[in-house]
């Protein structure tokens, strides 16, 4: 297995093959991922444990938030702006997705990591 430290926690691919991905994914209690889409990619995710806030749209100026339980499942069709946010505790969520593991267009983070051109 392979694991990916990130500014706001961890994801350790579980399944990697040519026609799909899966990962489990940790994040610390009050992190976020960046703020982000994909072009080509399309992925599920399962929450585990913890209670997250899904942010969501098809305009960064216009995003809907949902604040999810565990056993919540959400899909984030291509092309769709979405963050996930961990709010008073830890959270861990399994996420399935096509396999373009670095199609990724960052809009903001708030981490430093530069935004996509």
């Amino acid at each position: 297995m392979t694991v990916f430290i990130k500014s706001w926690g961890w994801e350790e691919l579980l399944e990697c093959t040519e026609h799909y991905v899966v990962k489990k994914i940790f994040m610390r209690a009050g992190h976020c991922c960046s703020l982000q889409y994909h072009q080509e990619k399309t992925e599920s995710f399962f929450l585990v444990s913890g209670r997250m806030r899904f942010h969501y749209g098809d305009k960064v100026e216009i995003l809907e938030t949902e604040d999810l339980w565990p056993a919540s499942f959400r899909h984030i069709p291509v092309g769709m702006i979405h963050r996930m946010e961990a709010l008073d505790e830890d959270i861990v969520y399994l996420e399935t997705s096509t396999p373009q593991l670095d199609d990724v267009v960052r809009l903001a983070d708030k981490y430093g990591r530069v935004p996509t051109p």
